[in-house]
C-alpha cells in the first residue's frame, strides 16, 4: 500500500508540474532568470512552446536579443491558448505568445488585453482528416457528425474549427470537438481512431504525413491559404499583454518589441536550415530533415516587422462572430484589441 501511495503521490505531482508550469519544456527554451519579478525581468507563456507557429518566441531567446534589450525572460509553456490567457489574467505571467483572437472574446467579457507584437499573419493551422476517415470527410461540408481534435475547449484552433464547419454549412452543435493538445497525443489519438481529424500546426502536421496517419484537409500556413479559408488575412501567433500592465510598463514592452522585431527580421533573411540550428535539438522530434521541412512550410505566416495587418481584426470579428454567441452581437472596439505603438518604435 505504501508502494502504491508513494506512486500515486509522483504521478499527481508529475501531472501538475507539466500542466501548470510546463516544466518540461522550459529548459528546452534555454530559459533562465530570477523567480522574483525584479526590475525587467518578464514572465511569458507561450502556448506550446515546440509549436513552429510560435518559433519566434524561443528563437529570441536563443538568438539573445531579450539579453541584448537588458531583460531576464521566463519562458514557459502550456500546451493550449486558453490556459494561457488563464495565466495571464491571474497574474502569474505578464505576458501570453499565442493567439490574437483571444484579445477580442477577452474585450466582451470585461478584460482589456491587447496584442502588442504582431508575429503571424495567418493561423498556420491545419486541419487534416485521418487515413482511416479520409473517404468520409473530403471537405468541412462532411464534419457533421464526426470527432474532430483541437488543442483545448476554448482554444482558437477550436474557433477555427466551428468556423469550417458553420461556413460550409454545418451547425457546431453537430460536431464534437475533442481535446487532445498537439505533437505525440495528436498523433496517438489520429492513430486509434478517437478523432477522425483535428487542427494542429508544424512539427506535428509533417509527422502526421510522414507517418501516413492522415492527409491535409485544409492549410492556413500561407496568406492565400488564410484568404481561401477564412476570407482573409487572420493574424493569429502574437505577443499580448493586459492594457493595464502595458501602460504602467511601457520601457519593458518596448524592449521586448525591440527583441522581438528584431528575430523577425533575421527569419526573413535566413534559410529553414538555419533557423532550425539555432532551436534545441529535442524540438525536432522527427527528425532533423522533417523539423527544417515543418519551418519552410510554416514560414510564409510570420510578418517581418510585428505590425498588425491592416484588414485582419475584421477578419477575426467576422469569423468570431459567425459562430461565438457571446461576440455575435457585441459591440467590439477593435482598436483596444492590439496596439502597433512599440513595433513601429523598434522598426
Amino acid at each position: 500500500m505504501r508502494t502504491s501511495a508513494k506512486f500515486s503521490a509522483l504521478v499527481v505531482a508529475g501531472a501538475m508540474c507539466l500542466s501548470l508550469s510546463g516544466c518540461a519544456d522550459e529548459s528546452s527554451a534555454d530559459t533562465s532568470g530570477s523567480e522574483s519579478l525584479k526590475g525587467d525581468v518578464v514572465k511569458i507563456m507561450v502556448g506550446g512552446l515546440d509549436k513552429v507557429i510560435y518559433l519566434p518566441a524561443v528563437l529570441t531567446q536563443r538568438l539573445g536579443y531579450f539579453q541584448q534589450e537588458g531583460l531576464t525572460v521566463k519562458l514557459l509553456s502550456e500546451p493550449a491558448g486558453v490556459q494561457a490567457t488563464t495565466s495571464l489574467l491571474s497574474g502569474d505571467v505578464q505576458g501570453v505568445v499565442g493567439f490574437y483572437d483571444h484579445t477580442l472574446d477577452l474585450q466582451v467579457k470585461g478584460k482589456k488585453v491587447e496584442s502588442v507584437v504582431q508575429l503571424a499573419q495567418t493561423p498556420g493551422e491545419v486541419e487534416v482528416v485521418s487515413t482511416k476517415a479520409a473517404g468520409d470527410i473530403v471537405s468541412p461540408k462532411d464534419f457533421k457528425g464526426k470527432k474532430l481534435g483541437v488543442t483545448g475547449l476554448g482554444s482558437s484552433t477550436d474557433f477555427l474549427t466551428k468556423y469550417l464547419a458553420v461556413k460550409n454549412g454545418v451547425d457546431v452543435s453537430d460536431v464534437t470537438p475533442v481535446a487532445v493538445g498537439a505533437g505525440q497525443t495528436f498523433l496517438s489519438a489520429l492513430e486509434k481512431g478517437a478523432i477522425d481529424g483535428g487542427m494542429t500546426t508544424d512539427p506535428t502536421v509533417a509527422q502526421v504525413l510522414d507517418k501516413n496517419l492522415g492527409k491535409v484537409l485544409v492549410d492556413m500556413r500561407t496568406p492565400e491559404g488564410s484568404k481561401a479559408a477564412l476570407g482573409g488575412l487572420y493574424p493569429a501567433s502574437s505577443l499580448y499583454m493586459s492594457s493595464d500592465w502595458v501602460n504602467s510598463n511601457k520601457e519593458t514592452v518596448q524592449k521586448l518589441a525591440n527583441a522581438m522585431v528584431k528575430t523577425l527580421k533575421w527569419m526573413s533573411e535566413h534559410t529553414p536550415e538555419e533557423i532550425a540550428a539555432q532551436m534545441p535539438a529535442d524540438y525536432a522530434k522527427g527528425g532533423k530533415d522533417l523539423y527544417v521541412k515543418s519551418i519552410r512550410s510554416t514560414l510564409p505566416m510570420f510578418t517581418k516587422d510585428g505590425v498588425m495587418p491592416a484588414d485582419g481584426p475584421k477578419t477575426v470579428l467576422q469569423v468570431l462572430k459567425s459562430f461565438n454567441p457571446n461576440l455575435k452581437n457585441a459591440s467590439v472596439d477593435l482598436a483596444k484589441t492590439y496596439t502597433t505603438e512599440f513595433v513601429k518604435k523598434a522598426g
